[in-house]
Formats: C-alpha cells, structure tokens, sequence
C-alpha cells in the first residue's frame, strides 16, 4: 500500500467521509456521490484542503501569530484544549456554560471582554488581542462568529459539513470538508499542531517535525 493510499484509509476510518445531508451545490465540488440522500465526501479532495489549511497554520508560526480555536461542543473540549495549548493559542469552550454566539461581538467586542457570573464561577469571555486566525469546529452552530472574522478580515479555517449556507461557506477561507466526528477532529488538530510545531522547531522555538505528519496519518 502506498502512503497516499494509507492516508485515504485513515480518512475513510475517521468516517470523515460520511456527510450527514445532501450537499448544497456550492459543496458539490467536495462531493464524490450521494448514498440513501446522504453526501459522500471526496477523501481525496478533503485530504488537499488539510494540507492546504496546515500549511496555512504553519506559517503563522514564522510571524508569532495568535491562533484562537472556537469550539462549543464538549466531545470535542480535550481535544481542542490540548491543540491550543501545543500551539500556544486560546481556547474557547462555551457549551458548559452558555451561547454567547447569540450575543455577537466576540470579535469586534475584543477589547471590551464580557464578564459574567455563573453558580459556579465567574467566566470571562473574549479575546484581549485580535487574532491572526480563527479555526472553527461546527460550523453550523458558530455561523457568527464566522461572519465577524470577515468583517474583521481575520482568515477562517474551518470543517465545513455539505449542508453548510453559502453565506457562510464563501466567507471560510480555508475550508475542510468533512464530517466533524471525534476520530477526524483529533487527526485535523493533530496535524495542524505537528505542522505548526515543525516549523517552530525550524525557528529554534520547539522540538517537532513537520516530514513525519503524513507517517503519523498512516499508522
């Protein structure tokens, strides 16, 4: 089996191909069939688009940038926690606590953060600096937070689902079409973090290696 093959198996084994409903026809480019009305991703097309939003990520790394992942979903919040702090980034989990996408300003409100008191704790919402970029997890249900970084101009890198709104999907720029279940979430940040790491080892920031990433996949 040649690596090529091994990584479009890896991807197959993630069931990141397993698109939940029929593509909208702006997705159709990602599509490689349709089963029982369900979209069918092209593995191949999704394995170019993580290449491209790792390489992306990766030279933020020459420019010291400020990467925030924006998750609201807790299968994910290990996940996403451990990525952020590898890349040296800012994690943002709401699920537990509440929906601040239905408030709006997370972004253009940077400088002002939110405060607010729960039973619990006092949670403090909001980037103090703006970011250099913005990896989106579940793209349906942070739609605002998508359209904010835009207005901003701050670049999106995103996994986008077939159903995703055109409004949203033109505005990512660096979109992964997949489907964002627990097995290909850990691979995405598991190779964007190899991929960033590797060149701040370049640098002489870290320890890493980018030329093992797509080893890593196929094992």
């Amino acid at each position: 089996m040649t690596l090529h093959a091994a990584v479009i198996q890896k991807l197959l084994n993630t069931g990141s191909h397993l698109g939940r409903r029929a593509a909208e026809h702006h997705f159709k480019q990602y599509a490689y069939g349709t089963r029982n009305g369900m979209t069918i991703i092209d593995s191949d097309k999704t394995l170019i688009c993580l290449r491209s939003a790792a390489s992306f990520v990766a030279n933020l790394a020459h420019m010291r940038g400020n990467i925030y992942f924006v998750n609201t979903n807790p299968l994910f919040d290990e996940i996403v926690e451990l990525t952020s702090r590898r890349i040296q980034g800012d994690a943002y989990n709401h699920n537990r606590s509440m929906n601040l996408w239905k408030m709006g300003g997370f972004l253009t409100n940077s400088y002002s953060p939110k405060k607010f008191r729960s039973r619990h704790k006092k949670l403090c919402f909001g980037p103090t600096t703006m970011p250099d970029c913005v990896v989106v997890f579940d793209t349906e249900r942070k739609s605002s937070v998508i359209l904010e970084a835009a207005k901003l101009q701050i670049p999106v890198v995103a996994i986008v689902d077939p159903n995703v709104p055109l409004e949203f999907f033109e505005k990512i720029t660096y979109p992964v079409p997949a489907r964002d279940s627990v097995k290909f979430v850990y691979l995405f940040c598991n190779v964007i973090t190899k991929c960033f790491v590797a060149e701040q080892m370049k640098m002489g920031i870290k320890d890493g290696g980018k030329d093992d990433v797509m080893k890593d996949l196929a094992a």
